[in-house]
């Protein structure tokens, strides 16, 4: 799809809170603060959260830049400067909440743009847009228009604020000759709350006027967190002022001088100018559209929300950057902003189905961390490579100490494992599996090697862990865990012989002989001791989906009815439900996927773009684990689709009797194209 005709279908159709006839464009109409929950602009490197106050963001964080201080002394996410705050005056009179009506918001999905527009009651209609540049990922724009109502004296200012754990802060104000004129620089330095890290952030002003006719930029202080520049404008009634706000952040995570690297970028996005700007950022988006999207035709809504879904995903990630993505992604600090299983479980695969070079990142991060999961295994007793629970910049477990997921949550090694082969798999890269996939399913299951026991009766088993299900601590053999680990040696057994070595010949052997246990009803028992309480969130069913280890239908399905019952409808992770729909879409009633797969995630819609709550009635930023089960749900329960050692293949999908197609685009290597339909 070319540019032009891209452009054309993004434009909004409906002015309804949450939802427009376009599948393409969520907006709110009007704004209201009582029910609003942020949503993000984010590049894979840098996330804007929306505020609903004019010409303000709520806060702005850093792909890869963590720090020790607050919640658990541990690494957290930091929050960045905010760069995208402003202020107009109109004569005197400046904008703000109680001064504005007839404020609507638009997030459009297509284009990865945010824009606010509403009418300031001393005389001037005013839109705000900003992006969070794909092509540039240290660099975001914010373009603001002024339509005034009658002939006015403009002040406009750009405001750059340090959050409080920053500390010494450093301001700078520069004016930069160019050829005709001079390009004014807002800059802030601080150091991150230990010390460790140097971040800064930069602005300037891009204006339409000819080189030399722009407005004159001042500086100002307020105080030690906050300066700004601004500049004066004389508007005529009815003729539309427009200006643009670029801006670039980087900190000494990301390279060694972010002072100079930081101004360097916002130089050069200024003198690229908003057009281009803009698009090369919409060309940087279409391209991932048009290689990777989901068309369903019969229910707008929730074509809408896997839209809302997959650019969300899109957002969190970016090739080449060897990061991975948090439960929230670049949406706020939720989880301190760490790497889990949530990862390689349930954002990985749709990413990787539809997007390889992004998920390749997220396989990477683990791969760049290796060292640390091989020292990590050392100072557990452990052979290979045990990877933390929750990982930040360095690969050294990062769990809270209150938190026994930290030593005890071992199947996280696993799913890394099952990441790599997985994007062997789809990709059917055979160097890249040679030189990093191969270290990393080596490694893993060397652990498990290390990490089994072998009982009286000749089995292995694996005893004192915390299972997926995370309220069944301390306990032994672990449904997931096992079978999770069975799946990873034999992984690392498949990968020895395409790349044409010897794998171990006891990872064979322990794959075999590692107990999964069963009721006397029949049912796959969770763990050793379980004996039919509540769970938090699925586990054994993980076994039929992704594992494919329990694959009798019958046997799936009597799992299946057995632990849906055992899950809270209030407390259970929106991914769960996702994985009880995929299972009945493959297994089961069709009718009761659809009905499972809408229960699982949309009572956890929450404000008018529809953000994702990893519970019912919670409130956190965008629960991206969440969506990735709901794609998986969608892709690999109704649409059919299976990662295999051939590369993805389809089984017979099937649609409830509510959906008339859906469409899977640009899957895997060759960017299939797979279709069911009623």
């Amino acid at each position: 799809m070319g540019k032009r005709i891209a452009l054309a279908f993004c434009i909004g159709l409906s002015s309804a809170v949450g939802f427009s006839q376009d599948p393409w464009v969520l907006e709110a109409n009007p704004v209201d603060p009582r029910n609003y929950a942020g949503v993000t602009i984010a590049n894979g490197q840098i996330g804007v959260v929306s505020s609903p106050n004019p010409l303000q963001v709520k806060e702005i964080v850093m792909a890869g830049a963590y720090d020790t201080y607050g919640r658990g002394m541990v690494s957290n996410m930091l929050r960045s400067f905010n760069m995208l705050n402003a202020f107009v005056e109109l004569d005197g009179h400046r904008v703000s909440a109680p001064n504005v009506s007839e404020m609507k918001q638009q997030l459009n999905m297509r284009q990865s743009y945010f824009r606010s527009s509403f009418f300031f009651e001393k005389g001037a209609k005013i839109s705000v847009s900003y992006r969070a540049l794909r092509h540039l990922p240290f660099s975001t724009l914010m373009e603001i228009e002024i339509t005034p109502t009658r002939d006015a004296e403009l002040r406009l200012g750009s405001i750059m604020s340090a959050p409080d754990a920053l500390r010494e802060v450093q301001q700078d104000f520069t004016e930069i000759v160019i050829p005709e004129t001079t390009l004014p620089l807002l800059t802030s330095t601080a150091k991150s709350p230990s010390g460790k890290l140097l971040l800064t952030a930069c602005n300037a002003f891009i204006f339409e006027e000819e080189p030399g006719q722009e407005p004159r930029v001042h500086h100002e202080m307020w105080d030690n967190n906050m300066h700004q520049i601004f500049f004066h404008k004389k508007l005529k009634k009815g003729e539309t002022y427009k200006v643009a706000i670029v801006s670039s952040q980087v900190t000494s995570s990301h390279r060694a001088d972010p002072y100079n690297e930081a101004q360097r970028l916002t130089i050069f996005a200024s003198l690229q100018g908003s057009k281009m700007l803009i698009a090369d950022h919409e060309e940087a988006w279409e391209k991932l559209w048009k290689t990777g999207r989901i068309e369903l035709e019969g229910d707008l809504q929730v074509q809408q929300d896997l839209n809302n879904m997959v650019y969300h995903l899109y957002s969190f990630v970016r090739s080449y950057s060897a990061n991975s993505l948090s439960p929230m992604g670049l949406s706020g600090l939720g989880y301190n902003g760490h790497v889990f299983w949530d990862a390689e479980i349930w954002m990985y695969p749709p990413i990787l189905l539809l997007q390889p070079q992004l998920a390749k990142s997220m396989v990477e991060y683990r791969y760049d961390r290796l060292a640390a999961a091989k020292i990590n295994a050392n100072d557990h007793g452990f052979d290979g490579a045990m990877f933390p629970w929750e990982s930040a910049a360095s690969g050294e477990e990062e769990t809270p100490i209150w938190a026994l997921s930290g030593p005890f949550e071992h199947h996280i090694s696993a799913c890394v494992g099952m990441a790599a082969w997985q994007y062997f798999c789809v990709t059917q890269d055979t160097s890249w599996l040679k030189n990093k996939g191969w270290p990393l399913l080596k490694e893993t299951a060397t652990f498990w090697k290390s990490r089994v026991t072998k009982n009286k009766n000749g089995d292995y088993e694996i005893r004192n862990v915390v299972g997926a299900d995370e309220w069944a601590e301390n306990i032994d053999n672990d449904a997931w865990t096992n079978a999770a680990t069975k799946a990873n040696l034999r992984y690392a057994t498949s990968a020895a012989y395409v790349i044409d070595v010897d794998p171990d010949p006891e990872w064979s052997v322990i794959a075999d002989a590692l107990v999964i246990e069963q009721m006397p009803n029949g049912v796959t028992k969770e763990h050793s001791s379980y004996v039919g309480e509540p769970i938090k969130q699925a586990d054994v069913n993980l076994l039929a989906y992704p594992l494919a280890q329990v694959s009798d239908s019958r046997q799936v399905i009597k799992d299946l009815e057995y632990y849906k019952k055992r899950v809270s409808s209030l407390n259970t992770p929106a991914m769960t439900k996702s994985i009880f729909a995929l299972l009945y879409a493959r297994h089961g009633d069709i009718e009761k996927a659809y009905e499972t797969f809408k229960d699982g995630y949309q009572p956890n819609m929450w404000g008018p773009f529809r953000v994702i709550m990893e519970t019912p009635g919670s409130y956190n930023p965008y629960f991206a684990t969440g969506a990735g089960g709901v794609l998986q749900a969608m892709m690999m329960g109704f649409g059919g689709l299976k990662i295999t050692d051939m590369g993805v293949l389809q089984d017979a999908g099937k649609l409830p009797k509510a959906w008339h197609s859906l469409k899977l685009i640009g899957v895997g290597r060759d960017e299939k194209t797979f279709f069911v339909g009623n």
